[in-house]
């Protein structure tokens, strides 16, 4: 997970570093067509159709092509170093420097099987000072669900990951049992390595996707076609070109017609995640908090106190409590820094509540296979980091 570099004076430092450099990489670029340009002036040698041919390349080519292609490279910029609203794109009158992520980095032991206890709980403690400024105030803290990291709402704003539309509900949710995600938590992108980000930006490339442009149903197909046939050199089957439109469909739970690009970028890093790293490294990611929700969720579907589920019920948990919270979930007001009783929207009580989707019955295969607690973890840890984000999208729609 994206952690910060260093303190906000040495953050300002890299970036004065940053733009000194990149502004000498940009005179290097424009020193050929200037020289071009003067001996142009000096030998006209050419012929009238080759001056011709260069005034219609020239023109082809339009005062707006260097723009777009700025503004595409940094685009991609962003993408690579898991960037979301830069210092540019809003006023920086009272304002803090966003901060520089570095993204993790594989271990050697990282694919060995962790030591998760059922028995054993884990103590949930926040921290005291904000994560922004560094000082303890008498006010209201906003604590992460996911990470032990908490904020003031006014450091957020100054860091323009709290705008005016969704104070409110950051305010109304951060204290409930749903919770709020942080900015590091929210962004599902910045738990790959650089070398599986370079992997996702040369599928994004080949594929013609446009960074930060939203996706409608037959761009999202299309693009899932391409993926297929890249990586099998076949045709998508028909089976699952409709599991892609069930997932479309999750990832706009609005029915807007599109997907945004942070819910397509989350849906896009978590299948990564599936598709390279084994289960174990995968569960070296979760936090405390996220054990301690799935252990309190294990124990409450195991009845009978035998350390085994039947396969339907952890199909059940995954489709209610770790997809993600429903909105009429924020009655409860419980500090997410207490992980106590499941609320109600947890798989022990959606056997009695009015759940909208239906969860389908399970088979006698699946009754009488037992699921001990490790197996239960395994099944359910890419559906417990895809609930990370604050979007009401499902970056990973359940299979049925």
């Amino acid at each position: 997970m994206g952690v910060l570099m260093s303190r906000r004076q040495t953050v300002e430092r890299v970036q004065k570093v940053s733009l000194a450099v990149s502004a000498f990489k940009d005179g290097l670029r424009e020193q050929p067509s200037t020289r071009r340009r003067a001996e142009a002036g000096t030998a006209r040698q050419g012929t009238l159709e080759q001056e011709v041919q260069e005034g219609e390349e020239e023109a082809l080519a339009g005062p707006s092509q260097p723009e777009e292609s700025s503004a595409s490279k940094a685009a991609w910029e962003r993408l690579r170093d898991g960037r979301g609203v830069e210092p540019e794109e809003f006023d920086r009158a009272n304002r803090f420097t966003p901060p520089a992520f570095i993204r993790p980095k594989r271990e050697l032991h990282d694919d060995e099987p962790p030591d998760i206890s059922l028995e054993q709980r884990e103590q949930i403690l926040n921290d005291e000072m904000c994560e922004i400024c560094e000082v303890w105030t008498a006010e209201s803290l906003f604590p992460c669900r996911i990470c032990h990291r908490v904020y003031h709402d006014g450091c957020l704003r100054r860091m323009g990951y709290l705008q005016k539309d969704s104070a409110v509900e950051v305010t109304e949710t951060a204290h409930t049992e749903t919770g709020w995600s942080c900015y590091y938590c929210d962004n599902l992108n910045l738990l790959l390595t650089e070398e599986e980000m370079y992997s996702l930006m040369e599928t994004l490339r080949n594929c013609k996707i446009i960074p930060e442009s939203c996706l409608t149903l037959d761009d999202f197909l299309h693009y899932k076609h391409q993926v297929h046939k890249q990586q099998f050199e076949r045709t998508m089957p028909e089976a699952q070109e409709e599991q892609a439109a069930l997932q479309f469909n999750a990832l706009d739970p609005d029915k807007k017609g599109h997907i945004e690009w942070q819910d397509f970028l989350s849906h896009e890093s978590i299948q990564l995640l599936q598709k390279i790293r084994p289960q174990n490294a995968l569960l070296r990611l979760l936090t405390p908090k996220e054990r301690e929700r799935a252990r309190a969720a294990f124990l409450a579907l195991d009845q009978d106190n035998d350390g085994f589920i039947g396969e339907g019920e952890c199909r059940q948990a995954r489709h209610s409590w770790f997809r993600k919270h429903q909105k009429e979930m924020l009655s409860c007001n419980v500090s997410i820094s207490h992980v106590g009783p499941i609320s109600e929207g947890s798989p022990a009580s959606s056997r009695n509540s009015k759940s909208p989707e239906k969860i389908l019955p399970a088979t006698k295969q699946e009754e009488t296979r037992g699921i001990d607690w490790p197996g239960f973890l395994r099944e359910n840890v890419a559906y417990i980091l895809a609930a990370r984000p604050n979007s009401a999208a499902l970056h990973l729609q359940p299979l049925a």
